[in-house]
């Protein structure tokens, strides 16, 4: 008899007619995030729209040869676990910063280069610092990742930022009809269907918004039928101080919030992020941002919307999202198929990243189950760092006063309450007078999770700090 030995869900390959279905679905969940950054950016600069279209099929290409990348991996790229990459929010105000004042497009291109090569150098440093990340600290980061998105999803029900008609009750009520959708799929369908309800719900809420004219499918006809992204199609890329001093602050950023993703997505999964994983995964990302400057579009980061899916619908499988990876590299080269992606209306997404994002703020409350809450200093980081990180999101203008640097790091609740819980963690976990004498950075430790008492079969035994 030949044994067989078992494969991880993580690396199990679903049949080719789930795969489509599964990817797709990662893509509804992310393209408008993804297509949001080139839109801005290239607003604000003021740029014809022939260069702005350039900018979001470059964008959806680097998508999805970054998530490529992430996904399958190769040598010492990629965190191998169903991770979608897409364009970062906290490179927004730099990057229209310079492109406004500072030398234009080469001049963003040229620092999102050098940033890029800097993640790339600075993955390995990263990777040590796992061991400040327990349950404490990551079960708090996941929760904060869920509360921070959940005005995106309250745009999307009102119709979009900047919409005409935003907050009209016709909106909320598509939006309403999907997430019941969306409910009633997950609760009572057969399995697979169960699997794709955000996908059925964004099928069911397509359909129901035509009629009533939610959408128009009149840009579809305008697009090309192929579009192909050339290295430093905008110029040779130029390289100013004062602009590569504010990416690099943004890669700094950008990791502490990619290294939160990949800690929510290994909780998620069952394949815990080890040091190794968490610099490849990093390494990636400043690779992918690295292509980013060279093909005319900007820095990748994980995107957290993925990461509430992946919770959602239970898939594990990375090879599911490296589909997803494949049908935004078509969606690059083939721009007519992005119109017709981009047609979806905003409240049928809002519908479901209610769902989405609710369910990556219940797996950060699953984690922090596991940590001792008896305890104050355990209580004081979470209250302390849930608050500094939904701060920002609930007042957008509240740093405004700050220099741009720190705008930066705390503009993002993902990097601020990440940054604030592993500091006090730092506080209340690792300095010898809180720990009762030197800490031994190889020994065990707690670092406030649930020490199991006499009969008490719930509590887990203390993990080593990683």
């Amino acid at each position: 008899m030949v044994s067989t030995t078992p494969v991880h869900p993580v690396d199990a390959v679903p049949p080719v007619r789930h795969l489509a279905a599964f990817g797709l679905q990662h893509v509804l969940a992310m393209y408008a995030g993804a297509v949001a950054v080139p839109l801005i950016v290239g607003g604000a600069m003021k740029l014809p729209p022939a260069d702005l279209a350039y900018l979001i099929t470059a964008d959806l290409l680097i998508c999805g040869i970054a998530t490529l990348v992430q996904c399958v991996g190769f040598w010492r790229f990629g965190v191998r676990l169903p991770i979608m990459q897409g364009c970062t929010f906290a490179a927004v105000s730099p990057m229209v910063l310079i492109g406004t004042t500072g030398g234009g497009l080469p001049a963003i291109y040229g620092s999102v280069i050098v940033a890029g090569l800097a993640i790339v150098l600075l993955a390995p440093v990263f990777g040590r610092l796992l061991r400040f990340f327990p349950p404490l600290v990551t079960g708090t980061v996941i929760l904060v990742i869920g509360v921070s998105l959940l005005p995106v999803a309250g745009d999307w029900v009102a119709g979009g930022a900047g919409a005409p008609d935003f907050g009209a009750p016709r909106n909320l009520a598509l939006a309403a009809f999907v997430l019941v959708v969306v409910l009633v799929v997950q609760g009572f369908a057969p399995a697979f269907l169960r699997r794709i309800a955000v996908l059925v719900g964004i099928a069911v809420g397509l359909a129901v918004s035509v009629p009533f004219g939610f959408t128009d499918f009149g840009q579809v006809a305008d697009a090309g039928w192929v579009g192909v992204s050339t290295p430093f199609h905008f110029g040779a890329p130029t390289f100013h101080a004062s602009a590569i001093v504010a990416m690099l602050v943004v890669a700094l950023v950008t990791m502490t919030e990619t290294t939160g993703d990949f800690i929510a997505v290994g909780e998620m999964t069952g394949r815990k992020v080890d040091a190794r994983t968490l610099s490849d995964g990093l390494r990636a990302d400043g690779l992918s941002t690295v292509l980013g400057g060279v093909f005319n579009t900007f820095p990748y980061t994980a995107f957290a919307q993925n990461v509430g899916l992946v919770g959602m619908t239970r898939v594990r499988s990375r090879w599911v999202v490296a589909a997803a990876g494949g049908i935004l590299v078509l969606l690059g080269l083939l721009p007519k198929l992005g119109a017709v992606v981009a047609a979806i209306p905003a409240p049928v997404l809002g519908g479901a990243g209610l769902v989405m994002f609710g369910t990556v703020a219940a797996s950060g409350l699953r984690t922090l189950a596991r940590v001792d809450l008896r305890d104050g200093d355990n209580l004081t980081v979470i209250a302390v760092s849930v608050a500094v990180g939904v701060l920002p999101v609930g007042v957008p203008t509240l740093y405004d006063a700050f220099p741009d640097w720190f705008r930066t790091v705390m503009h993002s609740g993902i990097s601020a309450g990440c940054v604030t819980a592993v500091v006090l963690n730092v506080l209340f976990h690792h300095l010898p007078s809180r720990a009762g004498g030197t800490p031994d950075p190889s020994g065990p430790r707690t670092d406030g999770v649930l020490v199991p008492e006499k009969g008490d079969g719930r509590a887990e035994t203390a993990r080593t700090g990683e």
